[in-house]
């Protein structure tokens, strides 16, 4: 009996509050008085979502494709390397099932913008919106997040093979 090639991968990833930067989540850019510190765009949601993808097909991790100390990266669109790991998950034979994410912010609200994630990352993950999932929390005022001074964002994918 043949046991199906089924795999899940989790994603990560946090970035300090900068002034004067756009806030950009899951491709979307959202008004705020301040955006995200990074050496990209610093799309944390899409950062974790390629993490996961990469993860879950054991093909490493988003700083080994995209190393935040090379020059070419430097305010670069995260969607690029969302697409590079979508490809590479496919080009070993994987196909997506599923992605399920949180946003993990104090401040703005994000409710108003779900949508537009969803259908961002559906668009790029060439998945049906309904297999896409992204919720948002606050950090109830604990920690760095809570705080103001970083955001976080978490994703799990599930994917196959076969």
């Amino acid at each position: 009996m043949s046991v199906p090639d089924i795999r899940t991968g989790l994603g990560w990833d946090v970035h300090r509050i900068a002034p004067g930067r756009p806030l950009i989540l899951g491709g979307v850019t959202i008004p705020s008085e301040f955006g995200l510190d990074g050496h990209s765009d610093a799309d944390i949601l899409l950062h974790a979502v390629t993490d996961a993808l990469l993860g879950a097909a054991a093909l490493g991790d988003i700083g080994m494709h995209f190393p935040d100390t090379d020059p070419q990266w430097k305010g670069a669109a995260s969607a690029k390397f969302l697409e590079h790991a979508v490809a590479l998950v496919k080009q070993a034979g994987f196909a997506l099932v599923n992605v399920d994410t949180t946003v993990i912010l104090e401040r703005p609200k994000l409710k108003d913008y779900r949508l537009a994630i969803r259908e961002s990352l559906a668009r790029t993950l060439a998945l049906p919106l309904d297999r896409v999932s992204v919720k948002f929390k606050t950090a109830e005022r604990v920690g760095p997040v809570g705080e103001g001074r970083s955001a976080e964002a978490q994703a799990i994918v599930m994917i196959t093979r076969g």
